[in-house]
């Protein structure tokens, strides 16, 4: 069945109440995952006048020359797209923000990197409410999509296209310009096929524990090198770090983090899988579940990076999953597979958690209790099983 639009009604929500929260919101995500799309949908709900800045279109730039001047005589909702082509009105916005009987309001759009968070929290601290948007996730598309989900991933046009052969030049075309031309308008220095070696090596790697030195043998550079790589990846929303929880609970535990392709298209692309064939029969497949499933229960629970982690002991045991927010601790193992059964690796890891709950999510289309606190829960019961921290 065609899919030709998917509503965001929830990011919608989100970032108009932080409008009427802030004075400056900064919307962030990756390279088209959709923030146009968004504002201009939160410009057709808004009330009142608004002004909508393309940062990469030279008309609106030539606007800009004189940014106090271009800026302050602006009421109502104020656009600036791309922003990170632009650091420098960030002191003009403070100025502006500061203002005593100032009423309006500023929505950035930017594709981040380093700098651009770094200077946007320091310049604009007290200010700023910052919003990372996702790619599309399950409750969104609907569980009966969660197949194109899986294979095409997220990003807006790539789960759109007509056919599979056709989003996966989409995501071909993806990862060329945003090596060739977004990650250097960010300031990048690294060359193309550099990164793209990197990268692709990574998604061979999907969801295994980082490991630093075998990166650095792999290009002949040093451990501070690959990690600046890996480190401008994840800044750029393509790469997911998972860091290793670690407590005092008597035990030798792993204190890498793990490494995940943060979009199951991209990565199946980076992999040159193109059809859910491929998929299927390719030895990442277990991997490639994982990630998905991982992003699914991330997404829904609208965990914060800072709530989310990974556990494992030298001993063999593991979790996949850890979200902790205040009291809370919730589990979570990923399993290709549709009847997953317990094992005494949960079992050690619902003891040495402590975790209020347990869940088993699998590929299956049952959910079903395991043990006390722990269940096998089918990713496409997630949107209506788990339901956002607060």
């Amino acid at each position: 069945m065609m899919v030709r639009r998917v509503e965001r009604r929830a990011h919608l929500r989100a970032i108009e109440g932080l409008l009427r929260e802030q004075r400056i919101v900064l919307l962030l995500g990756a390279r088209q995952v959709g923030k146009t799309t968004l504002a201009r949908e939160v410009v057709e709900q808004r009330r009142g006048p608004v002004t909508f800045l393309d940062l990469e279109a030279p008309s609106d730039l030539a606007r800009l020359d004189e940014p106090m001047l271009a800026l302050e005589t602006l009421r109502g909702l104020v656009v600036l797209d791309e922003i990170q082509h632009r650091p420098d009105l960030f002191p003009v916005l403070r100025v502006l923000a500061d203002r005593p009987s100032a009423r309006t309001r500023f929505l950035l759009l930017g594709s981040a990197s380093p700098e651009l968070l770094k200077q946007g929290s320091e310049t604009l601290a007290g200010r700023v409410a910052f919003y990372e948007l996702p790619g599309f996730d399950l409750e969104e598309v609907g569980t009966s999509h969660l197949d194109r989900l899986w294979l095409r991933g997220s990003f807006p046009r790539s789960f759109l296209a007509r056919g599979d052969r056709e989003s996966a030049r989409w995501r071909r075309d993806f990862v060329r310009t945003f090596l060739e031309r977004d990650l250097p308008q960010l300031g990048v220095t690294i060359p193309a096929p550099t990164l793209r070696r990197f990268w692709t090596m990574l998604a061979h790697y999907h969801g295994q524990v980082w490991n630093a030195s075998e990166f650095a043998r792999s290009f002949g550079v040093s451990h501070t090198t690959v990690r600046r790589y890996v480190d401008l990846l994840a800044h750029a929303f393509v790469v997911r770090q998972l860091p290793a929880w670690s407590e005092n609970v008597g035990k030798r535990v792993v204190k890498s983090p793990k490494v995940y392709v943060a979009d199951s298209g991209i990565l199946h692309v980076l992999l040159g899988l193109e059809t859910r064939q491929e998929l299927e029969s390719h030895p990442k497949l277990g991997a490639s579940f994982e990630g998905f499933a991982l992003n699914a229960v991330i997404q829904r629970l609208a965990a914060r990076p800072e709530d989310s982690s990974f556990w494992a002991t030298h001993a063999g045991a593991e979790l996949d999953l850890l979200v902790v927010r205040g009291n809370r601790r919730l589990g979570f193992e990923f399993k290709r597979s549709d009847a997953p059964s317990f094992t005494r690796s949960m079992a050690i890891a619902l003891e040495d958690l402590r975790l209020d709950r347990l869940d088993v999510v699998h590929a299956g289309r049952e959910t079903f209790p395991l043990r006390k606190r722990v269940r096998a829960l089918a990713l496409v019961d997630v949107p209506k099983a788990l339901r956002p921290l607060r």
